[in-house]
């Protein structure tokens, strides 16, 4: 049963991450071509859902909103804020049944 756990957060990072490359792809696209572009909220969201590393790599790849600090410094933070959160969750975990 543990198995099928880590393949739900496996299969869920994966999702998470080709999202967020999605939409980061394609709002530099619609920069370029002058179409609607994805609201800075909802990248940030897409960011924290689990996608920021990937989103940061993306974005200093095709060089898409590096000149942002909202962006060069936010996804930074909360790729920490989700290390951190995950280290508590796993501490608890393993004091509890351990």
């Amino acid at each position: 049963m543990q198995q099928f756990y880590y393949l739900i957060i496996i299969a869920y990072a994966a999702a998470a991450n080709i999202a967020a490359v999605s939409l980061t792809v394609y709002d530099k696209y619609a920069a370029r071509k002058k179409h609607r572009r994805i609201s800075e909220k909802n990248l940030l969201i897409a960011a924290a859902l689990s996608g920021c590393v990937v989103m940061y790599a993306t974005m200093c790849i095709i060089h898409h909103k590096t000149r942002h600090k909202k962006f060069m410094i936010g996804i930074p933070a909360i790729f920490i804020a989700e290390v951190a959160v995950a280290a508590v969750i796993y501490f608890v975990l393993v004091n509890v049944s351990g």
